[in-house]
């Protein structure tokens, strides 16, 4: 796979709590450089990400109930409605884990719709947490994915014990086909695994690594 088209499935992603604004600069100024999909920030930075992305042709992403999902809908709703009056365009929204653990599908689904119609016609990406959920599990919450009318099914916040696999992106693949696009993230460091996770059938890899990944797994300076 040609270096151009692996940048173009990347995610350029920094949610660590810490970053600071220099941070965040320097990552739209990477994502620029190298034409990635997007960047993923926290909510607080989408200002501040899109006006420094403006005319680069690179997405603004942020997330939504994260990295839990254990939030009202209401608050996921009132955050998406924020967050796209900031510019952006793409949400990574994550799940009610709590309702799919207890195979409440309609209650799931009812989640992702609402943020979906908050989010105004941006795509919306819905993190299930793999590491999480069973097998069954997985195939149900993707087809809430589907149902619901989101974008994107996405394995992994990073934040819980596990990231991404391939068997996931399989399965993934498996349930949805070429219906919605799938994000492989949590833990994608090598370029060997994110031709792998491509392979499978991710159509988008978040990865806060992009730059390393790039450079053919060399660590850049100053990499976060």
């Amino acid at each position: 796979m040609a270096v151009m088209n692996l940048a173009s499935y990347i995610d350029h992603t920094l949610l660590k709590p810490e970053a600071s604004v220099e941070d965040i600069i320097r990552l739209c100024e990477e994502a620029a450089r190298y034409k990635f999909a997007a960047v993923c920030v926290n909510p607080i930075y989408v200002d501040l990400a899109a006006h420094h992305l403006a005319g680069t042709g690179v997405k603004t992403a942020t997330v939504i109930g994260f990295p839990l999902g254990a939030t009202f809908t209401a608050a996921k709703v009132l955050e998406a409605r924020e967050v796209v009056l900031r510019k952006a365009s793409e949400l990574d929204m994550v799940i009610n884990i709590s309702a799919a653990k207890a195979g409440l599908w309609d209650i799931v689904e009812y989640d992702i719709r609402q943020v979906i119609e908050a989010a105004d016609g941006a795509a919306v990406k819905v993190i299930i947490e793999t590491c999480l959920l069973n097998d069954e599990e997985k195939r149900r919450a993707c087809e809430a994915v589907l149902a619901a009318g989101a974008q994107f099914v996405k394995t992994s916040t990073g934040f819980s014990r596990g990231g991404a696999t391939v068997e996931d992106v399989t399965l993934f693949k498996q349930v949805a086909g070429d219906k919605i696009g799938i994000k492989a993230a949590g833990g994608i460091r090598t370029r060997a695994q994110a031709l792998e996770l491509i392979t499978a059938g991710a159509t988008r890899l978040g990865t806060s690594a992009g730059v390393t990944i790039m450079n053919g797994d060399i660590p850049a300076a100053g990499t976060y």
